[in-house]
């Protein structure tokens, strides 16, 4: 039984479509030193692709495409089906299944999604947004965001904000520190763009101390001590309280987990 597997990536865009879906699949096996994923993309001509599928054929790869070109991808297929090298297709079925739902043609236009379009800008402007407004280095940014984030220092703001951003939202995030009063702005949202953010005093612990170790300071200061998170941690639930947001505990969630949860409450 193999313990390594070659995988040929061939797409006439990027080919970052694929990527993200074998590395969920490979991700589910013990593979010695992962899969060896070998990307080749803008392939759009006929001899290019036969010289890619050529090395494939030595290596015993398996071939992963997504070719929206039908000449291409038949070539592809048909050369894997003569070789008998594995071939996952992941553009025509469904291509072919919408052609039949619609009447329409595809385009078979590559790199077609990429194109600049009016999604494309809002998410550079949300992306801007988020790096201006991150850690209220303007309290006005606040009452023109989507999603105000709210928490003591390591609740996952600043990743949360720039996730957030990706998706189009415009965040704006701030910090809660007791000797801080909260800005103004921050009574004038409606609550349910307010999402307060929390994390286990131990969680909180382990991660300043990495963060102090990180920047080339002591550990054992008052930012990583039990006593100053408790209190931390009881001003921000006082906060949560006083403007009755959302609280999202962030321990062990990953970064999609909490967007998901964030989204569903501002929607």
């Amino acid at each position: 039984m193999k313990s390594t597997v070659i995988i040929y990536v061939i797409s006439d865009a990027i080919g970052e479509t694929a990527q993200h879906l074998i590395r969920a699949s490979t991700a589910q096996f013990t593979l010695e030193g992962g899969a060896d994923i070998r990307r080749h993309a803008f392939v759009r001509d006929e001899e290019a692709l036969l010289e890619i599928l050529e090395e494939a054929k030595k290596a015993d790869a398996i071939i992963v495409q997504t070719l929206v070109q039908k000449k291409l991808s038949t070539i592809s297929s048909d050369y894997c089906a003569n070789y008998d090298l594995p071939c996952i297709d992941l553009v025509s079925n469904l291509t072919t299944a919408i052609e039949q739902k619609t009447g329409q043609q595809s385009k078979e236009d590559p790199g077609n999604m990429r194109r600049l379009d009016q999604h494309y800008f809002d998410r550079i402007a949300a992306i801007e947004f988020a790096v201006k407004y991150d850690d209220c280095k303007d309290p006005r940014g606040l009452l023109e965001a989507d999603i105000v984030l709210i928490g003591i220092s390591r609740t996952s703001k600043t990743p949360l904000s720039s996730y957030l951003a990706n998706q189009n939202y415009k965040v704006a995030n701030v910090p809660l520190v007791p000797e801080v009063p909260i800005p103004t702005e921050l009574t004038q949202i409606p609550r349910n763009r307010i999402i307060g953010l929390t994390n286990s005093p131990e969680k909180l612990s382990a991660i300043r101390k990495v963060r102090l170790k990180s920047i080339g300071l002591d550990e054992t200061s008052s930012y990583s001590s039990e006593n100053r998170i408790l209190e931390e941690l009881d001003y921000g639930y006082h906060i949560f309280k006083q403007l009755g947001c959302r609280i999202i505990q962030v321990e062990d969630k990953a970064i999609e987990e909490t967007a998901a949860l964030i989204i569903e409450n501002v929607k």
